[in-house]
């Protein structure tokens, strides 16, 4: 499934969202997001997963205390990967990344300057190598998609997890 919604606003490059709640503002618990800048860094991927490991350990996903928790975690580090290791061969690598929690949802978002349009291959070819990152994306995803910016270059790939139960 794909479709398009828009992302949380921006809160600046590597910080996180929430705080003292204000007046109709959410709640730090409601609303949680980290931000890492990850133009020209090297490793993007292994540094995107280790980003968004430390976050599920902050938010208490991790440690997993059930095979359940553990496999709803490594669904979001699968899907963080696949959405930066996209964004790093067809889009000329990834500007930033986006881990939010609302609730028991995670929500990932990779932004790049490419023009391209992910969309799962379809049919899609097990046998064949390439061809699999949206595939995987979309199989332990709430939902996903893109959105664009009227009138800037490039686009913002999200995907929303569910938590465990």
């Amino acid at each position: 499934m794909s479709t398009t919604r828009a992302c949380p606003p921006p809160d600046g490059p590597g910080r996180e969202q929430g705080g003292p709640a204000s007046a109709g503002s959410p709640a730090p618990a409601a609303r949680a997001a980290r931000r890492l800048r990850l133009v020209g860094v090297g490793g993007a991927v292994p540094l995107s997963r280790d980003f968004t490991r430390q976050a599920l350990y902050d938010w208490g996903w991790l440690p997993a205390a059930t095979a359940d928790h553990r496999a709803a975690a490594e669904d979001v580090l699968l899907v963080v990967s696949e959405l930066v290791t996209n964004a790093c061969l067809h889009a000329d690598g990834p500007e930033e990344l986006c881990v939010s929690r609302s609730g028991k949802v995670v929500r990932l978002e990779v932004s790049d300057l490419g023009a391209g349009t992910p969309t799962p291959r379809s049919p899609h070819r097990a046998g064949r190598p390439g061809g699999h990152g949206m595939f995987i994306v979309q199989r332990p995803c709430l939902d996903w998609g893109v959105t664009r910016q009227e009138g800037a270059v490039g686009k913002t790939v999200w995907a929303e997890l569910a938590g465990p139960s």
